[in-house]
């Protein structure tokens, strides 16, 4: 093989290597050290979001208080729905991928978990997550999902326990739990207290 074919092939193989698997030319995306959080039923899961003119747009506004959406299934690969404001556009065409963020139409809020190609401003990728989880946590095929955006996680704490009876002094819990009717020799739980007959 001489020289002028030897180059020829290396060219070849960095052009291959710089576009992505739909023809398009790959950009490199920066990224904003500001992660946002979508939550859905009290889960939260982390965005990396990507650093452009909306997504400043968007953790400014999400600096004034959390954004809460009703989002709606859609063509089998994504929920979507009204931000109720704008954020700026930097359409491009591109093949949307599960777990990407996207802005649609300069107000519309898209999660995909699954893959659509159009014109869209990239806002971020939802972190770690598979496409079946994915469809799990974005409620794959239903309707009116309440969606919240914040800059930090959902609380999971537990702030108040309440007791729906009062407690019963004569009931024993063996130590799997199970309640135990007529205890004999051995450790027991009576009253959140270890208890030894």
């Amino acid at each position: 093989m001489n020289t002028f074919t030897k180059i020829l092939l290396m060219m070849s193989a960095i052009l291959m290597l710089s576009c992505n698997d739909d023809g398009n030319e790959a950009v490199a995306q920066t990224t904003m050290s500001q992660k946002m959080y979508i939550t859905i039923d009290g889960v939260s899961r982390a965005v990396t979001l990507y650093d452009n003119a909306a997504t400043q747009a968007l953790v400014a506004k999400l600096q004034d208080g959390n954004v809460t959406v009703t989002l709606n299934s859609s063509g089998g690969f994504e929920i979507w729905g009204a931000l109720g404001f704008s954020l700026p556009t930097s359409n491009e065409q591109i093949t949307a991928r599960p777990g990407d963020v996207i802005l649609y139409n300069g107000s519309n809020i898209c999660l995909f978990y699954g893959s659509n190609s159009w014109s869209y401003t990239r806002l971020g990728h939802i972190d770690n997550m598979s496409e079946n989880e994915l469809r799990t946590f974005l409620k794959a095929g239903e309707s009116n999902i309440s969606v919240t955006l914040s800059l930090e996680p959902a609380s999971s704490s537990i702030n108040q326990v309440r007791m729906d009876s009062a407690p019963q002094d004569d009931v024993y819990y063996n130590l799997s739990g199970q309640k135990v009717e007529n205890p004999t020799h051995g450790i027991y739980i009576k009253n959140g207290n270890k208890v030894i007959l």
